[in-house]
């Protein structure tokens, strides 16, 4: 197999690879939205409390997270590809697996523990290959990937409902596992570039052609990917270390509104139908957030980390303004709002990521942010929890992520002042070399 052009294309079969990237979004992390559709069926099956079920989907975000770093060192030995691949057949074996539903053990092994591993196998090198392919309209590109969570999250609720109601819990796991199997589809659509495969660069590094001599050795040798696997040297960068901050702390929030929005609705005596639908507003304006963020990302008008402070500002706005609704309409305007503005976040972070490290280092970089961020996940959701309960109302948990979310973007702010500091030194340092001529002007030698 030979490896591609290094140089992004920005177009072309990258768009193949979005497209194929946008499929594993919808059959990974949207799979993961709508399993808690499965909750009251495996724990009446069980007879189990509702603590002892949720352990599932806790476990599948779990190893989601845990697992990327261990993702993109592999992405980073073979190819996107092969991991892809992989992925797709983990999370296959994770649901086919729970259809025999032996004990809560066997579900958090099987649905549990090899589907989060399927997921993040998929998840990862999908989304860091996107950018691999794309510069100029890497946000872009981005943001249509992302979007395919939530157009197959939006047709995954009432599809996964009907899949229950005609075929059991179980059945349903194993035709999903089924569907996921298309993963391994889209994963063989992932060619690699020669910048995203080690096998291949380095066996292009080994056999110099004749004439090359070391200048083409070298260059093979500087190689972003040459020699290392996962370059956990990044936590030792301050801006890698100021934007893994903001992203713990945005993980803090972003769990907190769904798990929070619905007992708030019942709160205010919303009727469940109408309740529903609050969700189906979150996946529609969502999905139109991403796309319309990723265009405008693409237009390069205003600088991508700026973007994605003001976005985040926007989003803790929202949250603050959402426990101020007390019927229906308010709830789902104040819904909309933040959902908006989460799909704009969610189409322009990994952008700024790359951004923040460069492409060299961006597949150990996505991998290390996945790892420290999920610290956020875990942290957010049980904090939040806890404040309802002292509060004794489901508002004070929007309070609560509001504020957080501000805080994180303060950490925006710092790490856009450091890159500005550090660009400003630079040019200081080059600006008498670019000065000092090393012969005579022409203007000395016509006066000699």
């Amino acid at each position: 197999m030979q490896a591609k052009d290094s140089n992004p294309p920005d177009g072309g079969y990258g768009w193949v690879v979005v497209v194929s990237a946008f499929m594993v979004m919808g059959l990974t992390v949207a799979v993961l939205k709508t399993f808690g559709l499965f909750f009251v069926e495996i724990q009446q099956h069980f007879d189990e409390l509702a603590s002892t079920t949720s352990w599932i989907t806790s476990v599948t975000i779990a190893v989601f997270h845990l697992g990327a770093p261990v993702a993109s060192s592999l992405c980073v030995q073979y190819t996107h590809r092969t991991v892809v691949i992989t992925g797709g057949l983990l999370a296959f074996s994770g649901m086919a697996l729970g259809f025999f539903g032996l004990n809560m053990v066997w579900m958090y092994a099987t649905t549990g523990f090899l589907q989060g591993l399927g997921i993040s196998f998929s998840w990862t090198p999908a989304i860091s290959i996107v950018s691999h392919y794309f510069s100029k309209k890497r946000a872009l590109a981005n943001a249509i990937a992302s979007a395919g969570e939530c157009a197959f999250a939006f047709v995954f609720g009432p599809f996964f409902q009907w899949l229950i109601s005609q075929y059991g819990w179980k059945g349903a796991l194993l035709i999903i596992g089924g569907i996921q199997l298309n993963i391994c589809v889209c994963g063989v659509l992932m060619r690699p570039l020669a910048s995203s495969c080690l096998l291949e660069t380095s066996h292009y590094g080994t056999e110099t052609p004749p004439g090359n001599g070391a200048s083409g050795r070298d260059k093979e040798d500087k190689s972003p990917i040459m020699h290392k696997t996962l370059n956990w040297m990044l936590v030792k960068r301050p801006e890698f270390v100021l934007y893994a901050i903001f992203g713990i702390l945005a993980a803090m929030s972003f769990f907190v509104p769904p798990l929070f929005l619905v007992p708030l609705s019942y709160s205010l005596g919303i009727d469940e139908s109408w309740t529903a639908s609050l969700l189906s507003i979150l996946a529609m304006v969502d999905f139109g957030g991403r796309l319309l963020c990723g265009w405008y990302a693409n237009l390069h008008v205003t600088k991508t980390i700026h973007l994605l402070a003001m976005t985040i500002t926007l989003i803790s706005t929202s949250l603050m303004l959402l426990p101020l609704a007390n019927n229906y309409l308010s709830l789902a305007i104040f819904t909309g709002f933040y959902g908006f503005f989460f799909g704009t976040t969610v189409a322009i972070h990994i952008t700024v990521l790359a951004d923040v490290v460069g492409m060299p280092e961006f597949d150990s970089a996505l991998g290390l942010f996945m790892l420290i961020r999920s610290t956020g996940g875990f942290v957010g959701p049980p904090l939040a929890g806890l404040i309802v309960d002292m509060a004794g109302d489901y508002r004070a948990s929007f309070y609560v992520a509001g504020a957080t979310l501000v805080l994180s973007a303060g950490f925006l702010i710092i790490l856009d002042l450091l890159q500005q500091r550090k660009k400003r030194g630079s040019k200081i340092r080059t600006k008498p070399e670019k000065s000092t001529l090393p012969y005579p002007s022409l203007h000395t030698l016509k006066h000699q």
